[in-house]
């Protein structure tokens, strides 16, 4: 049972890292509404940790006119793989163990 209660805690630390990550973008994306945000202290470490995420998204999804869609295919991307990836991996576990 001690296994079963480390991996549960594992994998809710890692949802739980998906999530501020998700949160993070959402923050990001927000703050190119607001001129110079992106300049200050927590813009510039937003930029830091989402840029090399969003970054891809923007090679393959070319805006139209001046809307980005990249961040909402990104943040769509995210999410399936925190649901589906802690999903499968969780299964994966517990067979290991039981």
């Amino acid at each position: 049972m001690a296994a079963f209660s480390v991996i549960n805690t594992i994998l809710d630390i890692i949802g739980l890292l998906f999530q501020l990550y998700f949160f993070a973008l959402i923050g990001y994306i927000l703050m190119s509404w607001f001129p110079g945000a992106r300049d200050s202290s927590i813009g510039q470490f937003l930029t830091t940790i989402c840029e090399p995420y969003l970054e891809p998204f923007r090679k393959v999804i070319p805006p139209l006119g001046m809307i980005d869609f990249s961040p909402i295919v990104a943040i769509f991307v995210l999410n399936f793989a925190s649901s589906a990836g802690i999903s499968a991996l969780r299964s994966f576990l517990f067979s290991l163990f039981y």
